[in-house]
């Protein structure tokens, strides 16, 4: 489980920073295409890309430290 979540966090991470270097520099950065996917295709978030990039890279932080410490509270435990 541990390395499950901090691998995710750590993909969420870079795919969040990837898209805030996209919407930074206008569109010429096209590293990953999962922001843009979510971007483009959800309503809601049209006019917002560059905040919703942001909460994704936060998320995948936070992901990666939950991911962390999962492992050392076991470790303490036992």
């Amino acid at each position: 489980m541990k390395k499950f979540l901090e691998g995710v966090g750590v993909l969420l991470l870079l795919a969040g920073v990837a898209g805030v270097i996209r919407e930074l520099t206008g569109g010429w950065f096209h590293f990953m295409g999962l922001t843009r996917f979510l971007t483009e295709n959800v309503g809601f978030l049209e006019g917002r890309e560059l905040f919703a990039n942001v909460v994704v890279a936060v998320f995948g932080l936070v992901l990666a430290i939950v991911g962390s410490r999962v492992g050392e509270r076991r470790m303490t435990k036992d």
